[in-house]
């Protein structure tokens, strides 16, 4: 068994904030462009069509360097690959702000994303560093998720308020000075933890990522261009045939990127497809209630982020208060299948929204409902995901896992908007709108229905998450 030397409560929880602040930032950064995107557009000629890879360039780079970033965690440290990943989004932050081409901007938003991929599994692996084989991990994890949600409404607010009152480019810059700061207090907040043996798999690891990058450019871009296009069968093509590639490299290498026995791994396989269904119901609904709010209801932008403020703040009450207790007493399964059935019930609430509704009748209360299910559900598979796995793979099951929650994400968000846009058709009314929302809530709630039967059926009955079988060797920085 190995020796860890533990940090000082009070560092472990200063380390915990600057974990957060990771995730909460990395979801910001999609969700910060939203209002400045018509003012880019404008200085930098971007066309409609190309306007969406502000946000797609982001998405595609940090879901195709996921895996990747969690094995150089593993291999060179959580702690160096977190501050390098935070080097290269400051450094992709600062070129997104002082881009003057579409071109430019589009690069810098890819750089962003490669830095994202780097500090999220790397996060993951220093939360557990600090707080394996603690009473304290299930309430870590809790702080953790609940930042996801905080940095999606935040950069909402901080989008606006930048834009109006500074310039467009600030939603940008604003991320280099807590970069800055992260980067000052790792060092002393965050253990060093102890590197694996063996090197990068370089075929599987450009296989790997080039697949996945490809995979989810065919993904987002299929609502825009179509399914059927060559461009998104091309796309989706290739990178299903360099993902099949990359699985035949992984099962034939000595030091795979991914080892394929991990999936061996009780509990893994099933944590990682709830965290895959949570994105594919959870990330639509958001989008879609957000457009509903605005579109619909003609709510502004910061009307429509403070609408999304009590769903947010139970989030953050249900996930780092009431999860981790119910998780105590009750285990991961029946937390996981009753969030799902919360999730469920809460889209199929909202799916019966009106075109004249009111916000306190027709969204406020379904989406509460969905917003504990969420609550209920993320903590727990998130926490099984990372704790089944070896202490020495620690990194990439957290690569892993995020790599679900985004391919969900992403996929689910390209399908439901084919549903959404099947059912609207060419109608601009806020009836047509709203049938094709509602559609799309749906799809949602089917999907979360889907998490809540096939956990059910694959979790372990009396798992606890975030419990890894062995700690994590430390040195105290």
């Amino acid at each position: 068994m190995s020796t860890t030397t533990r940090a000082p409560a009070r560092r472990r929880w200063l380390g915990l904030t600057l974990i957060a602040t990771a995730q909460f930032i990395v979801i910001m950064d999609t969700s910060i462009i939203g209002v400045a995107l018509p003012r880019m557009q404008a200085e930098l000629g971007f066309t409609p069509e190309s306007l969406s890879w502000v946000f797609n360039a982001y998405v595609v780079a940090f879901g195709g360097l996921l895996l990747l970033g969690g094995r150089l965690s593993d291999l060179l440290g959580a702690r160096r690959v977190f501050i390098s990943g935070w080097l290269i989004l400051a450094a992709g932050s600062v070129l997104a702000g002082a881009a003057g081409t579409v071109g430019i901007e589009i690069l810098g938003r890819a750089v962003q994303g490669a830095g994202a991929a780097l500090i999220a599994p790397a996060a993951l692996s220093l939360l557990v560093a600090l707080f394996g084989g603690t009473k304290e991990l299930p309430r870590a994890f809790a702080v953790y998720g609940a930042a996801a949600p905080i940095g999606g409404t935040a950069g909402v607010f901080l989008g606006g308020v930048l834009t109006e009152y500074a310039s467009w480019p600030w939603v940008f810059y604003i991320t280099v000075p807590i970069a800055a700061l992260v980067i000052l207090l790792t060092p002393v907040a965050l253990p060093v933890v102890a590197r694996q043996r063996g090197s990068v798999d370089v075929i599987g690891a450009i296989t790997g990522t080039v697949g996945l990058a490809a995979l989810v450019y065919g993904v987002v871009r299929a609502p825009e261009v179509g399914w059927a296009t060559a461009e998104t069968l091309i796309a989706v093509g290739v990178g299903a045939v360099l993902l099949a590639v990359f699985f035949i490299v992984q099962a034939r290498s000595r030091q795979p990127l991914l080892r394929l026995g991990i999936f061996r791994t009780p509990q893994l396989g099933a944590a990682n497809l709830a965290q895959l269904l949570l994105g594919a119901a959870w990330v639509p609904m958001w989008f879609f209630l957000n457009l509903y709010l605005q579109q619909v209801l003609g709510a502004g932008a910061f009307a429509a982020g403070a609408a999304l403020l009590p769903m947010t703040v139970l989030i953050v009450l249900g996930m780092t208060l009431v999860a981790p207790r119910l998780l105590a007493r009750f285990g991961a399964k029946p937390l996981i299948v009753a969030g799902f059935t919360f999730l469920a019930a809460g889209l199929v609430w909202l799916s019966f929204a009106r075109p004249d509704g009111m916000y306190a009748v027709d969204v406020l209360p379904a989406s509460l409902v969905a917003a504990f299910g969420m609550a209920l559900a993320f903590v727990p598979s998130l926490g099984t995901a990372i704790g089944a796995a070896r202490p020495e793979e620690t990194g990439v099951a957290s690569g892993l896992v995020n790599t679900s929650y985004q391919i969900g994400s992403a996929v689910g968000l390209a399908a439901l908007t084919v549903l959404s846009s099947a059912v609207t058709a060419t109608g601009t009314s806020a009836t047509d709108l709203t049938g094709g929302y509602a559609a799309a809530l749906k799809g949602a709630a089917l999907v979360a229905a889907l998490g809540a039967i096939l956990a059910m059926a694959t979790l372990g009955r009396r798992q606890r998450a975030g419990t890894p079988d062995a700690e994590r060797e430390t040195v105290d920085a």
